[in-house]
This record gives C-alpha cells, sequence and structure tokens, in this order.
C-alpha cells in the first residue's frame, strides 16, 4: 500500500508541472533536460506496470480465497445458518437446506422456531436471548421437524457478530444432527441398566450359592468324620465276611467235592472226571442228557475250574426265546434294526466275550440260525442285526441238550456241520435212575436246604420213605426230586420228614439207556479206545490221543496197560 501511495504522488507532481506550462511560456528546455524527464517518465511507467501486475496477483488469489471459502462453506459436513435478531433464516447452506428439507429460497426469511417442536421452542428463545447478551457461544440441543414431518435431534451452537455499516445485528449458527448418536446413547443406557441389573441378579445368586456351598462343605466335613467310622467297621466286617466265605467254600468243597454237584455213584464220578479234564482247556463243550438232569449245574462247574473263571458266563435258554428274537438277543441289534427296535441292544456274545456262554437246548435252535452260529464258533466274529460292522470276540461254548442230535440231523432239524464243531468234548450225563445210590445225599441235601428256607426243623428221614425214593425211576431226574422235597418239607408235621406222593415207575424193562451205563473204570476204557480210533492209534503229536484226552502221553500208556488196551 506504501509504493501504491508514492505512485499516486508522482503522479499528481507530473500532472501539476504539465498544466504550469501550459498555462506559462517557458524557455525551451535543453537535450539533457529532456532525457532526463524522459528517463523519469520510463520509471515512473515501469512502477506503474508492475504495480497493476501485482493488483491483478492479489485480485486472483482473493478469488480462489473467497471460491476455497465458499466451498468449505456449502459443502461442509454440519449446517450453516445467518440468523438475525429475531431468529430469522437469513442465509444458510447446502448442508443446512437438507437438514430442512425444503429449498433454499424458500427459507430466507422464515423463523427458524418455526421448524422447532413445540417443547424445544422455549429453549430456542432462551438460547437466542443468551447469543445477543454476548456471552459468548451458546449451545443447545433441540429437536427439529423437517418439511416430510421426520424428526431430526440437533445440537445448536450460536455467536452473535458485529453488524456491519448500514446492517442489522447478525447470529451466526451451526446445526449438527446427533439423532444416531442420541439413539446409540439411549441403546447404550439400556444396556447399562440391563448389565447393572444382571450383575446385581448373578451376584446375589453367587452369594447365595456361596453360602450354600459353605454349609454343604459343613455338611461333607462333618459326613467325613461319620465315614471314616464307618469305613473302619466296613473294612473289619470285610476281612470277616471274607474269611468266612473262604471256610463256607472249603466246607462246600469238602462235603460236596464238586461245586453244587452231589453224589458219589461210578456215573457222577466218571463226569466228575470229564469235567476236570475238559475244564482248564478252551475247548467248546457239548453236555448230552435227560431234562434235569443238572446239565447248568453242569456247565457252571466248567466254567469255575476254567481260566475264564473271572469273567462272566452268559446262559441263554434257546427254548425260553421266540424264534424272532433269538438272533439279535444272541448276536444283539441296532436301533430300528426292525419293527419295535426303539434302541441298540448288546448280544449275549458281546456281553460273554472273554468269558463263557451256556447254549441251553441248543437242538431247538432254528436251522437259519445255525449257519451264523456255525461262523461264530469258526471264526469268532459275527455282525449284530442292522449294522455292517463285524464284531471279533472270544467266548468259550459250552451247549447242552436233552435230544439225540444225530437223529435231529437225520431229520434234517439240525446242521451236521454245526453238531461237529460242538461235538468236540462231550459229557453224557446220567440220569438219576442210573445213579440210585446217590438219591440219599441228594435228599438229605435238599432236606437242609428247604428246612432253612422255610424255617422247619427236619431231623430224620425214614428207611421206608428213602426205599420208596430209591426205587422210583424219577423221569423228571433231580430237577423233579428237588421238587418233591420241597413239598414233603412244606407238609411235614414234626421232625420226621413225611412225603405223601405216590410214585409209578415208567421204565420197560430193557432199557437201552441201562445197558450204556457201565463201571467208571469201564466208562474210562470205552472212552479211551474211542480216541484211539480216532486219531488212527496215535498217541503223541499235535494230534494224538494224549492231547484229546488232556493226558500226558505216559500217563496214557499207563492206563492202557491197566486196561489192557492193546492196538489192533
Amino acid at each position: 500500500m506504501g509504493q501504491l501511495s508514492e505512485s499516486d504522488e508522482l503522479r499528481r507532481r507530473a500532472e501539476e508541472l504539465l498544466k504550469a506550462q501550459t498555462h506559462k511560456t517557458r524557455a525551451p528546455r535543453t537535450e539533457y533536460e529532456v532525457q532526463r524527464l524522459l528517463r523519469e517518465l520510463q520509471a515512473y511507467q515501469l512502477e506503474l506496470e508492475k504495480q497493476i501486475e501485482q493488483l491483478h496477483q492479489t485480485k486472483d488469489e482473493l478469488e480462489s480465497s473467497r471460491n476455497k471459502y465458499v466451498e468449505l462453506y456449502e459443502f461442509a459436513p454440519i449446517g450453516y445458518f445467518t440468523l438475525d435478531a429475531q431468529g430469522r433464516i437469513r442465509e444458510l447452506n447446502v448442508v443446512g437446506e437438507q437438514m430442512l428439507g425444503i429449498d433454499r429460497q424458500l427459507l430466507i426469511h422464515k423463523p427458524f422456531a418455526s421448524f422447532i417442536a413445540d417443547g424445544g421452542r422455549a429453549i430456542f428463545s432462551r438460547h437466542l436471548e443468551r447469543v445477543l447478551q454476548r456471552k459468548g457461544i451458546q449451545s443447545c440441543e433441540i429437536e427439529i421437524i423437517r418439511n416430510d414431518g421426520t424428526a431430526i435431534c440437533a445440537h445448536f451452537q450460536s455467536i452473535a457478530v458485529d453488524p456491519a455499516e448500514n446492517k442489522n445485528e447478525s447470529i451466526l449458527s451451526t446445526v449438527v444432527d446427533i439423532t444416531d448418536h442420541k439413539r446409540m446413547e439411549m441403546a447404550l443406557q439400556k444396556l447399562r441398566i440391563h448389565l447393572e441389573q444382571t450383575v446385581q441378579e448373578r451376584t446375589g445368586n453367587l452369594v447365595r450359592a456361596n453360602e450354600l456351598l459353605m454349609q454343604k462343605i459343613e455338611e461333607i466335613k462333618s459326613a467325613k468324620e461319620s465315614l471314616k467310622g464307618a469305613f473302619a467297621e466296613i473294612e473289619r466286617l470285610k476281612d470277616h465276611f471274607q474269611a468266612e466265605n473262604l471256610y463256607l467254600q472249603k466246607e462246600i468243597a469238602q462235603g460236596y467235592n464238586f461245586d453244587e454237584i452231589i453224589g458219589q455213584s461210578d456215573a457222577i464220578s466218571y463226569v466228575f472226571f470229564r469235567i476236570e479234564q475238559v475244564a482248564p482247556q478252551d475247548a467248546t463243550v457239548l453236555l448230552l442228557g435227560e431234562t434235569g438232569t443238572g446239565k447248568g449245574v453242569i456247565a457252571r462247574a466248567i466254567h469255575k475250574r476254567s481260566s475264564r473263571k473271572d469273567k462272566p458266563m452268559i446262559t441263554v435258554n434257546c427254548t425260553a426265546l421266540p424264534t424272532n428274537l433269538i438272533e439279535s438277543e444272541l448276536f444283539g441289534r441296532e436301533k430300528g434294526a426292525f419293527t419295535g427296535a426303539h434302541a441298540s441292544q448288546v448280544g449275549r456274545f458281546e456281553l460273554a466275550d472273554g468269558g463263557t456262554i451256556f447254549l441251553d437246548e441248543i437242538g431247538e435252535m432254528p436251522m437259519e440260525l445255525q449257519c451264523k452260529l456255525l461262523r461264530v464258533i469258526q471264526d469268532g466274529q459275527f455282525e449284530r442285526l442292522g449294522s455292517p460292522r463285524t464284531i471279533k470276540v472270544n467266548v468259550r461254548i459250552i451247549a447242552a441238550s436233552n435230544r439225540n442230535l444225530e437223529e435231529e440231523i437225520l431229520a434234517g432239524r439240525f446242521r451236521e456241520d454245526l453238531f461237529y464243531r460242538l461235538n468236540v468234548f462231550p459229557i453224557t450225563i446220567p440220569p438219576l435212575r442210573y445213579r440210585k445210590e446217590d438219591i440219599p445225599l441228594l435228599v438229605n441235601f435238599f432236606v437242609v436246604k428247604f428246612s432253612k428256607k422255610i424255617g422247619k426243623n427236619i431231623e430224620t428221614i425214614s428207611k421206608k420213605t428213602l426205599a420208596a425214593l430209591q426205587e422210583y425211576d424219577w423221569p423228571g431226574n433231580v430237577r423233579e426230586l428237588e421238587s418233591v422235597i420241597e413239598r414233603a418239607v412244606i407238609t411235614s408235621q414234626g421232625a420226621v420228614l413225611q412225603v405223601l406222593d405216590r410214585f409209578e415207575n415208567f421204565r420197560k424193562t430193557g432199557d437201552p439207556v441201562a445197558q450204556d451205563i457201565h463201571s467208571l473204570a469201564d466208562l474210562e476204557r470205552h472212552h479211551i479206545l474211542r480216541m484211539l480210533e480216532k486219531t488212527g492209534w496215535r498217541i503223541e503229536g499235535k494230534n494224538g490221543a494224549a492231547v484229546l484226552l488232556g493226558l500226558n502221553p505216559s500217563t496214557l500208556r499207563a492206563r492202557m496197560r491197566k486196561h489192557g488196551i492193546r492196538r489192533p
């Protein structure tokens, strides 16, 4: 600005000199003066051109600055409003126009309060009063109703500016849409209240649970002290019962020789001999004999004397199961394998894994299942009903039948290959009529058993009663005798056993079974001969008779000499 004033002063002086020249006649200037004035005029011209260029540059900068200001004002992310002292709109930017939803030209001179919800107009009025009192920047929150009827929550901030010449007082305001912010604050407030309630509830629950836990701990401590004494008493009783159990087992073994098998006859003694031979082995055993002869008892005796005695012995009565359920009972089933199979079931063979399975009345098994049973015996594997997965088991099989299986094979009711698999070590159990010398022992055993059970004191049995019991042929064998004695103990009055049943013998002369019963020596000789013939009179080796009989070869040779057995 200083350079501009100096040039104006020079221009003014030059003009005055020119005017003075026109009013008075001067002497002609020398060439030197003319040259000097020309140089001064050229210098003034250069200075003027320079100042003009600076003025154009300043104008461009001002124009650029103004454009930036306009852009910043118009497109700022908040609404800008210029209000007069009465709160009417003078100017606004694009965002302010969009905020109210009305064309900018229609908003000029409109009261801003007309866009404020009823509850906020008093707040806005007080806001303007504070602004006009020159109390600095003032703020408030108001609810603005847009032209389409929707409401937004706005943060309003204003300041008064000094009026320019010939202009009224102005208020500059900024408006920020804080609707989303308010919603988030309300949501956070609700969450905070819910969280506080939840924390209070959980804290209360934890306090109560802690109190209960402390109470339980005290109770457990008290119970622990009581249990110590009870445990010591249990240990004492356990030792006592173990000692008593061992004693009773010894007494039973000494009194009856073979677990629950009672008898001293040659016929039953041979059965004992056969049991002792086969029990330690894992060979399949086939028990043959009439109903009631005690095939189940014999099977348990074999299991108890085997290496599998600590594992279970599972019994399957083939006559007690319906035909359509035998397969699922033996081999198990998967859920849905057939109608009514609402759950999976483990079969008897799986339960007996590692132990023994006793298949009672094997002759009653349907032909379609005999093939599957044969596979289990051969390979030790099978599949559950409804499952493709093969299951492997290690089971010892003891089978029993009161039928003549060889006749069943001829009749087409039993598979020949299954019979040979089962008939590895057959044991024929003699009926009671062929070991009548055992009847007094059995009677005494049953009298003691049922007297204790019923609560009577039967002390004696008359000779006449014993003779009558020994003369009867007992078609139901030991099972029938047991029922008769139980009934007699119930009906007896006093200390003497009174048997009221009438016995009628059913046997006919020439019973072929009677002719097959010999002395123990004859039975042993017959069995050794049978094994020697089966092995082609080979004594030693893997397939020799000694292995089949479970004897040492030298022992077998001694028995052969004893019975006079010689190779043909």
